[in-house]
């Protein structure tokens, strides 16, 4: 047996982290060839929620996989695509059990590969506010029930709180591939190994504008934040990036042997971003911070 490499990518925020998405994938995929390509794109429609026509998109950039998290049914119509099967797209797994969706995803890796790679999302329950049961009796749950003995497990932390993100990997530690953190838009410095095998970055960081107070307009958000008046956000522009984690799994041991950031920046003056109008037409449903 070899190795499985996976790449994840972070949130998918609007109109500007779908174009440098489209754009930089290819070059992500020359450079690194992963097996499987993962994304989060809770954020895809006007940075709250996502869509059928923007979910198969996405899809279409060569995207294998896609995660939700407490957005998931801010677009009603994403329901019929979550309760498609064989879709591969996963709500949060600790959301109640009549919610619409599957709880985990299994997805089969390119090329010679004898192991199939599981994906779960689970919400945090500290600062978030879409109601959830524990993310760590919920994987717990999951990995006894999977149909796959020692499985190559992604678990997805999409969390506020980083103490609640290092506190979900270090019980899982040595039981999954991988734990990486999402929601918080902002890429961390500490991706490492933990000591029985599992991989973990506390946040991958979003796919979108980095000129902006985690992709929405930075002129918006300071206005709101410094007048307390009501100020809608609109979708943030510049300094696109895509970011995410490369991870490398032993399939031998479905364990982590590898874990790296990924940054690719945007070419403003290439496709879809050159001749393109920017995005501030599309705005969120509030003056809320996601």
């Amino acid at each position: 047996m070899g190795h499985v490499t996976i790449a994840f990518l972070g949130d998918i925020f609007a109109v500007p982290g779908r174009r440098v998405v489209q754009q930089q994938l290819p070059t992500l995929r020359a450079d690194h060839e992963p097996d499987l390509v993962i994304a989060n794109a809770e954020n895809a429609c006007r940075g709250l929620g996502l869509s059928p026509d923007l979910y198969r998109k996405i899809r279409g950039y060569g995207i294998d996989a896609i995660t939700l998290g407490d957005h998931v049914f801010r677009e009603a119509k994403i329901v019929e695509v979550l309760e498609t099967p064989g879709e591969p797209i996963a709500r949060p797994a600790n959301l109640p059990a009549s919610a619409a969706g599957r709880e985990w995803i299994r997805i089969e890796p390119s090329g010679d590969r004898t192991r199939s790679v599981f994906v779960i999302t689970v919400l945090g329950r500290v600062f978030v506010s879409l109601p959830s049961d524990s993310p760590f009796t919920t994987v717990d749950r999951i990995l006894a029930a999977l149909p796959e003995p020692d499985p190559i497990v992604i678990v997805e932390a999409h969390m506020e709180a980083t103490s609640e993100k290092a506190a979900l990997a270090h019980h899982l530690d040595g039981r999954v591939a991988a734990v990486l953190g999402t929601h918080t838009h902002v890429p961390t410095a500490d991706a490492r190994i933990l000591p029985g095998g599992t991989a973990f970055i506390t946040d991958v960081g979003m796919c979108g504008p980095y000129d902006s107070v985690i992709g929405r307009d930075k002129r918006a958000v300071v206005k709101h934040m410094s007048t307390s008046m009501y100020t809608p956000f609109g979708i943030g522009e510049g300094d696109e990036a895509l970011c995410g984690a490369l991870i490398r799994v032993d399939e031998a041991t479905g364990r982590a042997v590898h874990i790296e950031r990924i940054e690719y920046r945007a070419d403003r003056t290439q496709p879809p971003f050159a001749g393109q109008g920017g995005p501030r037409g599309e705005t969120g449903a509030s003056g809320q911070q996601r």
